[in-house]
């Protein structure tokens, strides 16, 4: 990873200094403020529109809802088509700025996880408050990132500020193969110096938190099988313990010899039988059998969370050691799909959290303490945390997220909004140290 922030730097910042807003930063917050309505009503807009991964056309629309919004601040805005993929595409906004001074990624998602068919789709109001599909999880966080820009814009901190926004049209369900689905972002993420990605705010005890790091996720496969045959003759020497108890054993083994913290290895479904089988989207299993019969196959599909790489290393080749040990008669493989990498915490997510906590002061807010990171997801941010320094978590507050009924606070749009508006204007300001 390129470190942005050197040890000097770090020391310095775990003790900022009181300080106050610069006029350029007032203006920004008031610009932000006096933006509210005009917010609302274009999270209104785009939360109207249905933007379910699968529905690629929903996805495309709303992208082009974005572009103007995009080019009246001066980005050159793309369309990355992604239908080989199976999705609708990618929307990246870029703004040229000084070459020599930091490079700001910003992430967000255009996509949400309500398709045509759900029930839930239209953006509601009531006072400062919002329900609809997305209003946080993300249309909510682009309509932070174009408050903080056109904030960023009004106070003069933009012209000269590099900047590229990648709003991706599958973080809800990435296309395969996801290499081919992430090249963009990850390309984005090696150029950039700084990334922040504007999923939703984080509280805890009604305070504000930061997201200076995230699980991957990742997706296993168990297969078991045995030798069948008459019930009467299960535990013995010539037919062994069957599918079903080798599946007992090892998923029983990962409970008790796996856990540490931060690690989860949920079990999401399986069935076991004469014969058993993932149905062919690998989302089911059926088996079937008699109660006289041991079993010839068991099947399990679950996920895997890990806050680092070694962590993820590691509980794989416990599992795989747990797999091999098999019962006797039987026989076990597990197969690995890894999909999100972990964003782990390092030194210079910590030091960006630093930056935005002086700025939280100078805001008169409340200090940022590190949202805990088995409770947040995988997010975008995750693929290019290997090679840059970030925060998440930058997008608006609310509930129910992924859930008919999801809502905003509405008025956390303005501090966020605010708040990203002045790290990206200070950062833009810098010149930084690159390998």
């Amino acid at each position: 990873m390129r470190n942005f922030f050197s040890p000097l730097a770090l020391l310095f910042l775990a003790t900022p200094a009181t300080a106050q807003l610069s006029p350029a930063e007032q203006v920004m917050t008031d610009t932000v403020e006096a933006g509210y309505e005009d917010d609302v009503a274009l999270l209104e807009a785009l939360t109207n529109v249905n933007s379910g991964t699968y529905n690629l056309g929903g996805v495309r629309e709303v992208g082009q809802m974005l572009v103007p919004e995009f080019e009246a601040l001066g980005f050159d805005v793309e369309w990355i088509d992604q239908t080989q993929v199976g999705r609708a595409g990618h929307l990246f906004a870029r703004h040229q700025g000084d070459p020599e001074k930091t490079r700001i990624l910003m992430i967000g998602h255009i996509d949400t996880v309500f398709e045509p068919e759900s029930a839930f789709q239209q953006f509601v109001r009531n006072g400062d408050t919002a329900t609809g599909p997305g209003v946080v999880d993300d249309k909510g966080g682009i309509v932070v990132i174009l408050s903080a820009l056109r904030a960023m814009q009004g106070a003069g901190t933009l012209e000269d500020a590099n900047i590229v926004v990648a709003l991706t049209g599958d973080e809800e369900s990435v296309g395969n193969p996801i290499e081919q689905a992430r090249a963009d972002l990850i390309e984005a993420g090696k150029w950039a110096d700084v990334a922040l990605g504007f999923e939703g705010l984080s509280l805890l005890d009604g305070q504000d938190m930061a997201v200076v790091a995230r699980r991957s996720s990742s997706s296993w496969t168990l297969t078991t099988t045995g030798r069948t045959g008459h019930s009467s003759r299960i535990f013995s020497d010539a037919s062994g313990f069957g599918a079903i108890y080798e599946m007992a054993r090892i998923l029983d083994a990962f409970r008790t010899q796996l856990p540490e913290e931060n690690l989860t290895f949920n079990v999401g479904f399986m069935a076991g039988g004469t014969p058993a089988a993932l149905g062919d989207d690998s989302l089911s299993a059926a088996g079937s059998g008699k109660t006289n019969i041991i079993p010839s196959d068991a099947v399990a599909r679950g996920d895997l969370r890990t806050l680092t790489q070694d962590q993820t290393q590691r509980a794989v080749a416990a599992m795989q050691a747990i797999v091999d040990d098999n019962l006797p008669g039987t026989d076990a493989t597990i197969e690995f799909a890894f999909r999100y990498p972990p964003m782990s915490p390092t030194e210079g997510n910590n030091a960006l959290l630093a930056r935005l906590n002086a700025i939280n002061a100078d805001m008169g807010l409340s200090e940022m303490g590190i949202y805990p990171p088995a409770l947040r997801g995988a997010a975008d941010i995750s693929f290019v945390a290997p090679y840059v320094d970030g925060l998440a978590g930058m997008g608006p507050d609310g509930d129910g997220s992924h859930a008919e009924g999801e809502s905003a606070d509405l008025r956390s749009f303005t501090r966020q909004a605010q708040r990203a508006a002045i790290l990206m204007s200070r950062l833009a300001a810098e010149t930084p140290q690159r390998d």
